[in-house]
């Protein structure tokens, strides 16, 4: 009885020891739980890959955003797929215009098992990597690369939803030639498949249409300094440069430019056409002097989407459209109404059906796919400077 006793009342010590630490330790009362996520068969993933970092990311990020608004309008609609309700959640990547970063972030996507991919910006990072997509069966959409062989590679996966470099490269030498009378012509290009590829289709078009190239030059996508390349070009006296690449390197070679008191026109393609380049070149451009065409374009009552359209996204972000976000809005939207349409975001069961879309009215216009992927009927939009701003020409198709 007494070690009973005994044991009854260490018992009871070492509960009140208990008790007057757990009083001591208490807490603050916790915060109100977070809403539950959706079931996880409720969520269907869409990857965005683009450069949100580098000397480009704000073109990067202003694809992104047109992801975003995508993916944010139509979850406050409300989208049903095999009876249930599901959350779309985007999954944003930065490749950093940059091909093994690239490949390594497509593979992520692929290993988190996206429905689909809209991306990549930039042909050099998008054409690598499209096998990985292609070989996991996952439908890419690229909003802005236009070098041709993203889409001639076989691949059932691949959709572009602008003109290519066939087109692009083609119209702005056959331009040079036949309206800003170019006898001689000079191309600069960046060494990327996008510039290059550009470059080498403008080149193609000046002398088809007669024009003259006299100089052939390279740099790259990363460069300073083009001082050397473009006292080599000045002795041509070429009365048109072309450059095939980006906007980051093509205001500081305008400014270089006239620091060397060259004069020529300076075209180039969609890579120079955002308006970051005004603020990059600034007192080097010219009225009338720059001419680039943006691969994409819309006119006559199509504006009236794109001009709401650009209206709700600076209400969003608090900046204006830099070049491609429309592009990609539809993008999301138009891989969206195939997976309704299949009832499934089951890549295997919307992607013939995304493959025949026919006429989706979207910002940029109608969109439909040819057989490789290529959008058809693609537009180009012809743009000068002047005043310190961009200004349309023409939207040839």
């Amino acid at each position: 009885m007494r070690i009973k006793s005994t044991l009854t009342l260490i018992a009871a010590a070492t509960l009140l020891v208990a008790c007057g630490k757990k009083e001591e330790a208490a807490p603050a009362p916790a915060a109100a739980p977070a809403p539950a996520p959706a079931p996880a068969g409720n969520v269907v993933k869409i990857g965005h890959v683009g450069p949100t970092s580098g000397a480009i990311a704000h073109l990067g990020k202003d694809n992104e955003n047109g992801a975003r608004m995508a993916i944010d309008e139509l979850n406050a609609k409300g989208v049903m797929l095999g009876g249930q309700k599901v959350t779309f959640e985007l999954l944003a990547e930065d490749d950093a215009a940059d091909p093994k970063q690239g490949t390594a972030v497509a593979q992520k996507l692929v290993d988190a098992k996206v429905a689909g991919v809209v991306g990549h910006l930039n042909s050099g990072t998008t054409i690598p990597a499209s096998k990985i997509y292609s070989d996991a069966g996952i439908p890419q959409i690229s909003p802005s690369s236009t070098n041709p062989k993203y889409t001639r590679q076989g691949f059932k996966t691949t959709f572009r939803m602008v003109a290519d470099d066939t087109q692009l490269g083609g119209t702005l030498g056959k331009y040079a030639v036949a309206t800003l009378k170019g006898k001689s012509i000079a191309v600069i290009d960046d060494r990327t498949a996008y510039g290059q590829g550009v470059a080498e289709e403008f080149a193609k078009a000046v002398e088809a249409a007669g024009g003259k190239v006299v100089a052939k030059e390279f740099t790259t996508d990363k460069a300073t300094d083009f001082t050397s390349i473009l006292t080599t070009i000045k002795a041509k006296k070429p009365d048109v440069v072309f450059f095939g690449g980006m906007d980051a390197v093509a205001g500081p070679m305008m400014k270089q430019m006239k620091a060397l008191a060259m004069k020529p026109k300076f075209m180039g393609g969609d890579g120079i056409c955002p308006t970051e380049l005004v603020k990059l070149g600034g007192d080097a451009i010219a009225d009338n002097q720059v001419y680039c065409a943006e691969a994409g374009g819309v006119d006559g009552e199509a504006k009236v989407g794109m001009d709401e359209f650009k209206v709700k996204y600076q209400a969003k972000f608090n900046t204006d459209v830099k070049l491609y976000a429309p592009y990609v809005y539809d993008a999301v939207n138009v891989m969206v109404a195939a997976m309704v349409k299949a009832d499934s975001a089951d890549p295997a069961k919307y992607l013939p059906i995304m493959a025949a879309t026919a006429d989706f009215k979207g910002v940029s216009g109608p969109v439909s796919f040819d057989e490789k992927g290529d959008i058809k009927n693609g537009a180009l939009t012809l743009k000068t400077v002047r005043g310190g701003k961009l200004e349309t020409l023409a939207v040839i198709r």
